[in-house]
């Protein structure tokens, strides 16, 4: 049984780097075991014991076992040593969760899936890209960042002044939506919002988590 935690994920993975920024921030070192969830085939089929819906990461500490980034990020945050990653006052922790809600439900798709996958990575793979997916996709972005930049007001983080699980679970996103053409555009429009990336993305934190 390893005594350090064990996390099971690909670096490409937005959740996986958000546990692995968790785990970075709280300087806990960790053990990352590859799993590709696109391999064919899906993934391997020991590892439906550790996640049965096939999804990554999932997480074991000292034969404790848990899947979901938000499940496996709220118990590496209260269960190592290190700064607290969540807010103490009921208010701003609220805050925080609903940032992280606002992510999981309209974000992710719409930035890293209906954007970044869709320009980006689609045409890298040799394949034409979906411009009316894009195009739809704008507004609903252009929500998601007023609604995130509405949170945040003046503050220099997305729930509050201190770094919270929000901001890491926000940034591997980010880093995806922040390489296409439309980043560009719908940014200048949130200048705390662009602000708030310009700190996260200096933080050795996302260094050592970069995805090759």
């Amino acid at each position: 049984m390893s005594s350090e935690p064990v996390l099971y994920g690909a670096p490409y993975s937005v959740y996986v780097r958000a546990v692995r920024l968790t785990l970075a921030e709280k300087e806990i070192p960790y053990t990352l075991v590859p799993v590709d969830v696109f391999a064919p085939g899906g993934p391997p089929p020991e590892y439906l014991i550790r996640h049965p819906f096939g999804r990554i990461p999932s997480f074991e500490y000292r034969g404790f076992q848990l899947y979901e980034a938000g499940a496996i990020m709220r118990y590496v945050d209260e269960a190592f040593p290190g700064p607290a990653l969540q807010p103490r006052s009921p208010e701003l922790r609220a805050r925080a969760n609903q940032v992280i809600s606002i992510l999981d439900s309209y974000a992710y798709r719409t930035l890293v899936w209906d954007i970044f996958v869709e320009g980006v990575s689609v045409p890298q793979r040799g394949h034409v890209s979906n411009e009316e997916r894009i195009r739809d996709a704008l507004p609903r972005a252009a929500m998601c960042l007023t609604a995130m930049e509405q949170i945040m007001g003046a503050a220099p983080f997305l729930a509050g002044p201190t770094l919270t699980l929000a901001d890491l679970h926000a940034a591997p996103m980010f880093a995806y939506f922040i390489t296409t053409p439309e980043a560009e555009q719908l940014l200048a429009h949130h200048p705390d919002l662009k602000r708030w990336w310009e700190n996260m993305v200096n933080r050795p934190s996302m260094a050592t988590t970069a995805v090759p």
